[in-house]
């Protein structure tokens, strides 16, 4: 098997890049594709399987004729460094990295050499992941949703659910620089049409339920909230706020109602 063919299978579905492939030394006989997640495996079992599964429709096979290395941070994301150093000292032929930057991050500070697929919410040149979108450069490629820089089509969104509000309320994550971004956007957006909006910052559990009971206090008619790796680690705790509060509240993926029960 080549190898431009193996990265093509994995990151074709958006950038590309022409990186050197030249061959490190004797590869094993069976490919080796290193699987690096911030999340935990029992949260995101659903992705392990989409992406076995895709691996299939082309013609790889887990434990057949392709060897998957999987590494799960369970959303401790510190430990992103140490799983991504471990995966270089595996000499895996590439790696997949496919929950938001920060594992790109600690993927590409681990190894110069080995490719890294990507597959994130945010713009890959704002978080430091590629040089540009159509020649990233170095060996790391992928694909983008850009799912913060869509925070204003979810804001216009929720103000034709509920047009009756009087003030919009966004969640953001003061630790993830994409949620910020997506709130500085958002805010933009409101004050050019003259609506109200009131931010809440949320780092923990507790800081989570503390904005929600803010926002029920102040009658506030909706609430955004922001792509981030946290909220979408906490994603049924959000849900299960919502519901006890009755806020009606927008998210960037779908995951976070249809994985809630």
């Amino acid at each position: 098997m080549r190898r431009r063919d193996f990265l093509t299978l994995l990151g074709g579905a958006a950038t590309s890049a022409a990186w050197p492939l030249a061959a490190r030394g004797q590869q094993p006989a069976m490919p080796v594709i290193g699987f690096l997640s911030g999340r935990s495996a029992d949260d995101s079992a659903w992705l392990a399987g989409a992406f076995r599964q895709g691996l299939k429709d082309t013609g790889f096979v887990e434990k057949q004729n392709v060897t998957i290395e999987y590494r799960w941070a369970g959303n401790q994301w510190e430990r992103l460094d140490a799983l991504a150093a471990d995966l270089v000292r595996r000499r895996v032929d590439v790696i997949a990295a496919l929950s938001y930057s920060p594992t790109v991050l600690a993927a590409k500070a681990a190894t110069a050499k080995i490719p890294i697929v990507f597959a994130v919410g945010s713009d890959p040149v704002v978080a430091g992941l590629v040089t540009s979108v159509s020649r990233p450069g170095g060996n790391v490629t992928g694909t983008s949703f850009f799912a913060t820089e869509l925070g204003t089509k979810r804001f216009e969104l929720l103000r034709e659910l509920v047009p009756n509000a009087t003030a919009i309320a966004l969640l953001v994550d003061p630790n993830t620089p994409a949620s910020e971004s997506e709130r500085t956007a958002v805010e933009a957006a409101a004050r050019a049409i003259g609506q109200q909006t009131e931010v809440f910052s949320a780092g923990t559990e507790i800081d989570i339920e503390r904005a929600f009971m803010a926002i029920a206090q102040r009658h506030l008619g909706a609430l955004l909230v922001t792509g981030d790796p946290f909220f979408f680690a906490t994603r049924k705790y959000l849900v299960a706020l919502a519901a006890r509060y009755a806020i009606p509240t927008i998210y960037w993926a779908r995951e976070y109602v249809d994985k809630a029960d």
